[in-house]
C-alpha cells in the first residue's frame, strides 16, 4: 500500500527534533546512575574527575562531583575514575542501586610520587560567549571520524558563523571574511598553508587532537595575524603511565597511532596516516568503461594521478619537576593529484567539425610537501605564575607542472571567408576553404616552485594577582615571526585557450603585418613569463592582557592591547609599515544562575550575556608575489578590521543550551593585486584600500549529554560586501572583482543551516548523520549568441615593434579565431548545497580490559546522487567549442564518497 507523505514546517520540524532529543533515559535494557567522587581524606568533591564506563564511552564529573552514566540494569560492571595527583579507582556497579560514591586518596602519599595537578592555558580549549566555540573529546571524534580522510575541518565546519565551502574545501569562510583570512596556530605556533590538496583537507588529524577552537568573535590580544577568524589547536599528550595503540584500517585510508610513557613524567605519541585512493579511482574508471555514457562516473577518467596523502606526526612531553615542563611537536606530510583531459576533433568525435580535425590536451600535476618541529617550555616560578616560552620552524612547498597543448588542423571555414577573404585578398593573400594550417604553437605551460619557510618564536606569561588584587589576572607576552616566500614560475603562453594574453591592434605599430587595416583583427604574442621571487617578512608584535572576575562571577571584563609592525624586504626594495595598535575590550556579564521556572526547581542554570569590540590586523599571502618593479609599494599597509559583537547565552536543565550573537565587522586597508593588459606586458601593481562591510547573527540550539540522541542545530546569516577602489577592470585572482563598486565576493552565503545528530539507540551501535543546506554563491550568468570568426596574426616584440612569425615558407600565417558575443549577463546566485553524511558504527567492548573495537560504513555527499555534477568546461577560442577540464586542480570526485572499516583500539 502507497503511504501518504506530508510536507512538515520548520516549526514542526524543529518541535519533532526537540522532542527526539528530551526522550527520557529509560530503556528497556539500560538505566542511569549518579556517581559521586570524592577526596577520600577530605571528602570534597572532585570536580572534573574522568570516567571510563564498562563500554569505553567517558564522562566528566561537575562541579559537585557528580556525573550521570549510562549502565545495564541486567548485570553488574565496572568503572574507572581518574583525577590527576590521585590513583586511579574501579568501582562495581550492581543492579538495583541509583547513586554510588567512589572516593580517590592523593597517588603522592600511597607511593611517594610528586603530586602533579596541571591546569590549561588560559584562554585554550574553552567555549566563551562572543569570542569562541570549542570542541573537544568525544565531540570531536563524532563529528571529525567520519569519511574517507578524517579531518578535524569536518567538525569545524559545522560550527555556527562557518560558511558552507564543499566536501573538498578545508578554507571555509568565517563570518563573511575572505577564507584566506583564517589563520591557524598549533600549541601557539602559527603554521604557514596547514592544508593536504591545495587547501581540500587540513593537515589536522583528530587522532592527534586534544582539542580545538574557532575564535570569530572579538578574541584574545594573545592572537593576532587575522582579521576574520582565528583556529587555535591543541595537541594531545600521550599518557604518562600507560601505552595506547590505535589502528585503523578502511577502504581508502589507513593510520596508527602508538602512545608510550616516559618513566611516569610524560610519553611520546606517534601517527602515520595513508590514502590509498586508487582503489576507488580504479573501480569507479572500471563502472564507467562497463557502463558507458554516464557523465559523473566519465569526469572520473581525468584522473591520472589518484589524489593521496602522506603524513606522520610527533607530540612528547616530559615533566623534569613539578614547576617545569617539555613539550614536543612535528609533522612532515605529502598530497597531490593529477589530471588528463583529451577532446577529440576527430571525424568519428560527436566534437567533430566540418573545419577542425585534432585533438586538445590539457595535464596537471600538483605535489605538496610540508614539515614543522615545535618545542614549547613551560615554567611556574611561583604558584600563581605560568611562564612560556615556544620555539619552531616550518616549511611547505608546492610544485605544480602542466600544459595545454592543441594539435589541430584547421581549415577556414566560410563565414570567415565571407567577412575577410575580400580584404586579404586586396593584400594579395588568397584564402580558401580548400587551404589549412597546423597550429602546434598554440599552447601554454606552466612549471612553478612555491615554497615558504617560517620561523618563529614566542614568550608568554600568565600571573593570577590574588590575594593582593583579588579576580585579576594579568598577562603579557613578545613574539616573533619570519617568513621566506620563494617562488618560481616559468609561464609559457603561445594563446591557448587563455583569452587574455590575446592583445587588441594598437594603431599605428601594424604597418609590417599582413592584417594592419583589418577591423576586428587581433595579433597574438607569445608571452614567456618568469618569475623569480624571494621576500622576507619580520612580525613583531607584544601584547598586554587584564583579565577581572567579581567573586560571584557575576561580571567580568578583558581589556587587552596589541602591537604589530611588518618589516618587508626583496630583492631590490624594503618596506617598513608603521607600528598597529590593536585594543580590544570584552564585558561578561552572568545575569541569573540556578532559578527556578514553570514549577522546576533550577530550571534555568544560567543566563549570561556579552558585548566585546576591538581592532585586528594581518597581512595576506598575496604579498608573496610582490616584487621591486610593482607599483603602490610605498603605501603598503597591515590589512585591518574592527569587529563588534553582542551575544547571549542560556543553560537550562538536562543539558540545553541556546546561544545567539549578532556581529559587525568593517575591513579597511585590505591589500589587493592590480594588473594593467593593455600594453606589451603585464604591469603589476598593489592597492591597500580595500574594504568591506560584514554583518550578521548565529543561532545554536545544543544538547550534547544524552543517552540516545545529541548534538546540535546552528543557522548563520551572513551580510558581506567588498569594494577595491584602486581596482581597474583588470582587477584578477579574484581581487578587484568590480573596482569602486560595491560587490558580494564569490565565496558569500547569505544562510547556512546545521544539523547534526548523534543518534545511540543502543550502547554498541552509533549513528552519526551530518545535514545542512546553505544558499548558493555569487554567480554572473552570460548569455552568448552568435560565434563570430575573426583574423589573428601571430607575432613578436622586438622592443619597438612587432614582427611577423613566419612559416616554413616564408609566409605570414593568418589564423581563424572565433570571438563569443555576449547578449546578456545576469548576477544571479548559484544553486542552493544540500551536503549530507551518515556513519553507521558498530562497537565491540572488552569488558575486562581496555581493548575497543569499532567497525563502520559511512558515506560522504549522499545527495550527489540526486543533483547532477556540471563537467569542468573551458572555452576555446580556436575552435569556438567547450574543450573538457580546467587549469586548476581538483581533488574532490564528482560522486558520494563510500567508506568501511575498522578501528582498533588499546
Amino acid at each position: 500500500m502507497a503511504k501518504n507523505w506530508r510536507p512538515v514546517s520548520t516549526g514542526k520540524f524543529l518541535t519533532i527534533l526537540i522532542i527526539l532529543f528530551s526522550l527520557p533515559n529509560t530503556a528497556l535494557f539500560a538505566r542511569d546512575v549518579e556517581i559521586i567522587v570524592l577526596d577520600a581524606d577530605l571528602a570534597i568533591p572532585l570536580e572534573g574527575t574522568r570516567i571510563r564506563s564498562w563500554d569505553g564511552a567517558e564522562y566528566e564529573c561537575d562541579e559537585n562531583g557528580k556525573a550521570q552514566i549510562a549502565v545495564p540494569d541486567d548485570r553488574p560492571v565496572v568503572i574507572q575514575a581518574a583525577y590527576p595527583g590521585y590513583e586511579n579507582g574501579r568501582l562495581a556497579i550492581s543492579p538495583g542501586q541509583s547513586s554510588f560514591t567512589l572516593a580517590l586518596r592523593l597517588g603522592g602519599v600511597m607511593e611517594n610520587r610528586e603530586l602533579v595537578i596541571e591546569a590549561q592555558q588560559p584562554g585554550t580549549s574553552e567555549t566563551k560567549l562572543g569570542r569562541s566555540v570549542a570542541i573537544s573529546g568525544a565531540e570531536l571524534a563524532r563529528t571529525a571520524e567520519i569519511g574517507i580522510v578524517e579531518d578535524v575541518m569536518n567538525s569545524v565546519k559545522l560550527l555556527p558563523g562557518v560558511g558552507y565551502s564543499g566536501m573538498f574545501n578545508a578554507m571555509p569562510s568565517i563570518r563573511g571574511g575572505d577564507p584566506g583570512d583564517l589563520e591557524a596556530v598549533l600549541d601557539g605556533f602559527y603554521l604557514a598553508r596547514p592544508y593536504h590538496w591545495g587547501g581540500g583537507m587540513s593537515i589536522f588529524d583528530p587522532k592527534m587532537i586534544e582539542s580545538v577552537k574557532l575564535s570569530h568573535g572579538v578574541f584574545s590580544t594573545r592572537y593576532g595575524h587575522t582579521i576574520s577568524g582565528l583556529l587555535e589547536v591543541t595537541a594531545k599528550k600521550p599518557s604518562p603511565t600507560e601505552i595506547e595503540l590505535d589502528v585503523g584500517l578502511a577502504t581508502s585510508a589507513a593510520s596508527l597511532n602508538l602512545s608510550y610513557p616516559l618513566f611516569g613524567k610524560g610519553g611520546i605519541m606517534l601517527m602515520g596516516k595513508v590514502t590509498y585512493w586508487d582503489t576507488l579511482v580504479w573501480a569507479a574508471q572500471g563502472i564507467n568503461k562497463a557502463i558507458p555514457g554516464n557523465e559523473i562516473l566519465g569526469m572520473i577518467d581525468s584522473v591520472s594521478v589518484a589524489p593521496y596523502i602522506r603524513s606522520t606526526a610527533l607530540s612528547a612531553n616530559y615533566r623534569f619537576t613539578t614547576d617545569l615542563e617539555l613539550t614536543l611537536s612535528g609533522f612532515f606530510g605529502s598530497d597531490g593529484v593529477g589530471a588528463e583531459y583529451i577532446t577529440d576533433y576527430d571525424e568519428d568525435s560527436l566534437l567533430a567539425d566540418d573545419g577542425i580535425t585534432g585533438s586538445m590536451a590539457m595535464n596537471f600535476d600538483y605535489h605538496n610537501y610540508q614539515g614543522f618541529g615545535i618545542a614549547g617550555l613551560n615554567y611556574t616560578p611561583i604558584p600563581k605564575m605560568i611562564l612560556r616560552t615556544t620555539l619552531g620552524a616550518g616549511y611547505t612547498e608546492l610544485i605544480a607542472k602542466g600544459s595545454v597543448n592543441n594539435d589541430v588542423e584547421v581549415h577556414y571555414n566560410q563565414k570567415f571567408l565571407d567577412m575577410y577573404g575580400a580584404l586579404f585578398q586586396l593584400k594579395g593573400i588568397n584564402l580558401d576553404t580548400s587551404q589549412s594550417y597546423h597550429a602546434p604553437d598554440i599552447n601554454a605551460k606552466i612549471d612553478s616552485d612555491n615554497l615558504v619557510f617560517n620561523a618563529q618564536g614566542r614568550f608568554d606569561m600568565d600571573w593570577d594577582l590574588s590575594p593582593a588584587l583579588p579576580g585579576f589576572l594579568l598577562a603579557a607576552g613578545v613574539q616573533e615571526l619570519y617568513t621566506n616566500w620563494r617562488q618560481y614560475e616559468n609561464v609559457g603562453i603561445a594563446g591557448g585557450p587563455m583569452e587574455q594574453f590575446v592583445w587588441e591592434i594598437p594603431a599605428g605599430e601594424l604597418s609590417s603585418l599582413a592584417i594592419a587595416g583589418i577591423p576586428g583583427a587581433a595579433i597574438l604574442r607569445p608571452l614567456d613569463k618568469i618569475v623569480d621571487v624571494n621576500n622576507h617578512g619580520l612580525f613583531s608584535s607584544a601584547y598586554t592582557l587584564l583579565e577581572y572576575t567579581t567573586p560571584n562571577q557575576f561580571f567580568g571584563a578583558e581589556l587587552g592591547l596589541r602591537m604589530d609592525h611588518l618589516y618587508f624586504a626583496g630583492k631590490d626594495f624594503d618596506v617598513v609599515t608603521k607600528p598597529i595598535w590593536n585594543p580590544r575590550l570584552n564585558l561578561d556579564f552572568n545575569i541569573l544562575k540556578n532559578k527556578d521556572l514553570f514549577g522546576i526547581p533550577g530550571f534555568l542554570e544560567s543566563l549570561s550575556a556579552t558585548a566585546g569590540t576591538g581592532l585586528f590586523s594581518s597581512m595576506n599571502e598575496n604579498i608573496s608575489f610582490i616584487e621591486g618593479n610593482n607599483k603602490g609599494l610605498d603605501d603598503m599597509k597591515l590589512n585591518r578590521s574592527w569587529t563588534s559583537v553582542i551575544g547571549t547565552k542560556i543553560d537550562v536543565t538536562g543539558g540545553w543550551s541556546f546561544t545567539i550573537e549578532g556581529y559587525y565587522k568593517y575591513v579597511f586597508n585590505r591589500a589587493h593585486i592590480l594588473a594593467d593588459l593593455s600594453g606589451n606586458s603585464v604591469d603589476v601593481g598593489w592597492g591597500f584600500d580595500g574594504e568591506g562591510h560584514i554583518g550578521g547573527f548565529d543561532l545554536q540550539l545544543q544538547k550534547l549529554t544524552s543517552r540516545y540522541i545529541d548534538g546540535w542545530i546552528s543557522y548563520s546569516f551572513t551580510y558581506a560586501r567588498y569594494r577595491e577602489p584602486s581596482s581597474s577592470e583588470f582587477g584578477f585572482g579574484g581581487i578587484g572583482e568590480n573596482g569602486n563598486e560595491w560587490y558580494y565576493p564569490s565565496f558569500h552565503r547569505f544562510h547556512n543551516f546545521n544539523l547534526v545528530l548523534n543518534i545511540k539507540p543502543v550502547r554498541q551501535f552509533n549513528i552519526a548523520l551530518r545535514f545542512g543546506f546553505a544558499s548558493g554563491q555569487p554567480a554572473v550568468k552570460t548569455t552568448y549568441g552568435d560565434v563570430i570568426p575573426y583574423p589573428v596574426q601571430q607575432v613578436t616584440w622586438d622592443g619597438e615593434k612587432y614582427q611577423p612569425v613566419l612559416d616554413e615558407n616564408g609566409n605570414q600565417v593568418i589564423i581563424q579565431k572565433f570571438r563569443r558575443i555576449p547578449i546578456r549577463e545576469e548576477k544571479t546566485r548559484g544553486p542552493w548545497a544540500l551536503p549530507l553524511d551518515l556513519k553507521f558504527s558498530f562497537f565491540i567492548f572488552n569488558r575486562k580490559g581496555k581493548v575497543q573495537t569499532e567497525i563502520y560504513l559511512g558515506v560522504e555527499n549522499l545527495l550527489s546522487l540526486v543533483y547532477k555534477a556540471e563537467e569542468t568546461t573551458t572555452y576555446n577560442g580556436y575552435t569556438g567549442k567547450e574543450d573538457k577540464g580546467s587549469n586548476t586542480a581538483a581533488y574532490g570526485l564528482p560522486i558520494p564518497m563510500g567508506s568501511f572499516g575498522f578501528k582498533w583500539s588499546y
